[in-house]
Formats: C-alpha cells, structure tokens, sequence
C-alpha cells in the first residue's frame, strides 16, 4: 500500500455520493428533529431546553452522544496505536474505562442532587461564586477544540487538496450551521447519525482487514510489527508518563460534556445505565481502531502514524465503502467538535454573561462563533505538534487544576470552602504554566541535566492544588 497516496485519486464516483450523503444527512436530521420540537412545544425553547433538552435525554440518546462526543480524537489515537501497539490500548483505553465506571457509580448521583444546569452552577452551588467562575473560565479552556478542528481540516485537506487553513475554517463554519440551530437537541440528533455511521466505518476496516490479510497470527508475523507492540507497557516510556496518561484519562470526573449529558437524562438512573453501555461500545470500538492500526503498520510501516489508519482504510476497502468510511472519520471528529462549540457557547452565555445576558439564545451562538475561530486560530500555533501531545497537556492542564478539588467536594460536602477550591485551582494553574515556562526557557538555553526539568507538568499542577485543599480539608475552626 502506498503511504503517500492521494485519498482524491482512489475514490469512485459512489465513494463521493456515499460521502454527500451522509454529509447531508445530518443537516437533514437536525432540521427534521427541531422542526418536530417545534410543534410539540409550540415556539422557541426555553434556557432549559436550549441547554439540556429539558432533561429529557434518554437512554439511546443519552448512550448514543456521548459515544460520539467523547471519541473524537480517531487520528492521535490510531497514530498512537500505529507507533506503540497494545501499549496505546491501556493509555487510550483501559484507564479510561476505570474513570467511567468511577463517574457512573460514584458521582453521577451526587451530580444530579445538584438540579445543576452547567458544571460552572454546579460549582457554585457546591463551593461559591468564586469556584463558579473558576470552574467556567477552566471549562472555556477544556472546551477549545484545538486539536479537533486540526484533525478536521487534516481529513479534509487529504480528501480534497487545498491548504489547511481554508478547511479548518470551512470544516468549523460547516459544524455552526447545523449545532446553532435547536440548542443540545440539534447536537444529540446529529450525534446519534454520526454514532452509527463511526462505529459502522471502524468495524468496516477491521472485518476486511481480518478476510483480507488473516488474524493475529499473521499480525504477529510481520517483521514491520515490532515484538514491543505486542506488550502493553514494555514500550520505552517512562512510567511517570504512563501515570499521567491514567490521570488524564480520570480526567473524565472533571469533564463539561460528561457532566451536561448527566444533567441532561431523564433520570440518574439513565445516567449511570448510560455510561456503562458507553464504556461498553468503547471497549469494541478501541478493538477496532487498535488493531486496524496493527494492519496499518503491517501494510505501510513509513507511513505518518498521524494518518496511516486514513490511509490504509481508503485503499482496504472496495469502491463506495471508501466514501462511507471516510465519512466515519469525519463524522468521529464532527460529533465531538459541535458539542465542543456547543458548550463553549453555553460557558460564554450562561457562566460568564452579565446577567441581562445570561442565557440569551444570540449571545450562546455568537459565543460558539467566537470560539470556533479562536480554536481556528490558537490551532496554527499547534500545526506542527504532536496531535497526542496537544491532547495530553490541555487534558493534563485542566485534571491537574480541578480534578482532587473539585472530586473530593463531592465526597466530602462542606469540607472545602469557596477560597480553599478558588485557591486550590489557582495555585495548579499558576505553577503548572509557570514550570511550562521554565521548562521551555531551559530547552532554549540547552539546559537539560536538572532533573525536575523533565518531570510532567501535571504532576507540577497537583503540587499546587495542595496547599489550599490540605488548609480547607484540616481546618480547626470547622
């Protein structure tokens, strides 16, 4: 197979059509699915609906979008896998099953008790107004799509030529036109299209790549497979990094989109059931993306890891299931980068807003507009990095700052005051970017016998929550 193929060259004129299609249907579903609202609510919805479709999501909607939204990251992950193996299944995959189930049968209960609307209200009814806003700006942060809208326009670069630039901005105004429409309810629709046809697409590679080449007895017997791919740790990396891989992926307990859909449910009980059945499609769909990895490094091992899996799926598969495949790609990454804008739309209306702002429908748009080109924009800077890299530090940044803080207030109601989470937060902040800093300056100058220089910054960011937490949590004047 050819590594530096043209995606444009191989597909038929049904591969194109397959694409439109798809592509068009989820304009169609959304249109469809707010126009039927529409008449069953006789006029425009309200803050609760825009937000949280009236808490009404149920158990194969609330399933289905958070599937969708929280695998967006199709192309470092498979590139992982391509340069790691079993490895990246752990790192990408069994931590963060670990973190599901924590979120399902620990907090989802306590999370839901709050009547909360954003995890920005819920940290303001838990802790104060300061927490409140920290949580928002944070959450602002978490929420900028910096590598989603890279991975976007790198597909849409590879399909259709032109430069990278032009698809970020074409690939993030095509994502407004449709979730600016009906509030969650527009992001849930088109989500649930995009689930079924990303999950369709990796299974797809897989059960041809398996008919096609053989099973792990042939993966095992390519020399361009090394023996390491075969053992999830033996790879080389520093067991400090793999900590921080298990720490990010806890992350989760601190994430916007987990904490909206589970606002969002019918019930906590749909919640947790929902969750578990998520944890469960995930476990399959990392067995696919993993092990087409495998066949991607066995057919191209020069390949760029960043895009081998694209590739190798495109050339695999027969004329029409290209164009469906490609779509699953785009459609893994869509569906994490409209709920992406989406709740930073919902930071900037509703946590951030003056309050004769707060929850207007213009202002929640004109925020994911804003948003989307700062992502656009901040993504140059990105251009040339490591998409895996990129991910770990905002993942890293955001864990390190509010994930004890904010998961030990559950735990412990009433233990921590607005000023020890306020304080908490900013401490992890301050020196998690000052160390980034400083490790940066001391790269430049040649700097690299001092051995804390090359420790990981999110352990830097935890040292910096404890002061804060340790006063609130032995305090003598409780």
């Amino acid at each position: 197979m050819d590594p530096t193929l043209k995606i444009s060259e191989v597909l038929a004129t049904t591969d194109w059509v397959v694409f439109a299609v798809v592509l068009l249907s989820t304009f169609g579903v959304v249109v469809w699915g707010n126009a039927r609202n529409r008449k069953q609510t006789d006029g425009e919805p309200g803050i609760l609906d825009l937000l949280l479709m009236g808490r009404r999501l149920t158990l194969p909607l609330f399933t289905g979008t958070l599937v969708a939204t929280w695998y967006g990251g199709i192309l470092p992950v498979t590139g992982y896998a391509f340069d790691y193996g079993l490895y990246s299944w752990v790192t990408q995959g069994g931590f963060w099953y670990g973190a599901y189930l924590v979120f399902a049968f620990v907090l989802v209960g306590r999370i839901r008790a709050t009547e909360a609307t954003t995890m920005p209200d819920l940290l303001e009814r838990q802790f104060g107004p300061k927490s409140g806003k920290l949580g928002a700006w944070m959450n602002l942060l978490n929420v900028l799509p910096v590598s989603y809208v890279l991975q976007l326009g790198i597909v849409l670069q590879l399909v259709f030529g032109g430069s990278l630039w032009q698809w970020m901005l074409t690939g993030v105004a095509l994502v407004l036109l449709y979730s600016t429409r009906g509030g969650l309810r527009s992001v849930v629709l088109s989500d649930m299209l995009q689930f079924g046809v990303m999950c369709s697409a990796v299974a797809l590679v897989f059960f041809f790549s398996l008919s096609t080449f053989g099973g792990f007895g042939w993966l095992k017997a390519q020399a361009s497979i090394p023996a390491e791919h075969w053992k999830p740790f033996s790879n080389g990396v520093p067991l400090g990094t793999t900590m921080v891989w298990g720490l990010v992926a806890f992350g989760t307990l601190v994430d916007p989109n987990f904490y909206q859909r589970c606002l969002a449910a019918k019930s906590p009980q749909v919640a947790k059931r929902g969750i578990l059945l998520a944890t469960l499609v995930w476990v399959l769909f990392d067995c696919c993306t993993t092990f087409g990895a495998f066949y991607a490094r066995a057919n191209m091992p020069e390949a760029d890891s960043s895009t081998a899996y694209l590739l190798y799926g495109v050339q695999l598969l027969p004329a029409g299931l290209k164009g469906f495949f490609l779509a699953g790609i785009l459609a893994t990454i869509l569906s994490t980068l409209d709920s992406y804008l989406f709740l930073s739309g919902t930071v900037v209306a509703y946590d951030l807003a003056p309050k004769k702002w707060k929850g207007n429908v213009n202002v929640h748009h004109a925020g994911m507009v804003v948003m989307g080109l700062v992502a656009a924009v901040l993504t140059a800077l990105f251009q040339e990095g490591n998409l895996v890299d990129i991910w770990k530090f905002f993942g890293g940044f955001i864990s390190a700052c509010l994930l004890l803080p904010l998961v030990l207030g559950l735990l412990l109601p009433g233990r921590l005051t607005d000023s020890d989470f306020y304080l908490a937060g900013m401490g992890g902040a301050g020196l998690i970017l000052s160390f980034k800093f400083f490790q940066v300056a001391a790269m430049k100058l040649g700097v690299t016998e001092v051995a804390i220089l090359h420790w990981e910054p999110f352990y830097i960011g935890v040292i910096g929550t404890l002061p804060a937490m340790t006063r609130g949590l032995f305090r003598k004047d409780r």
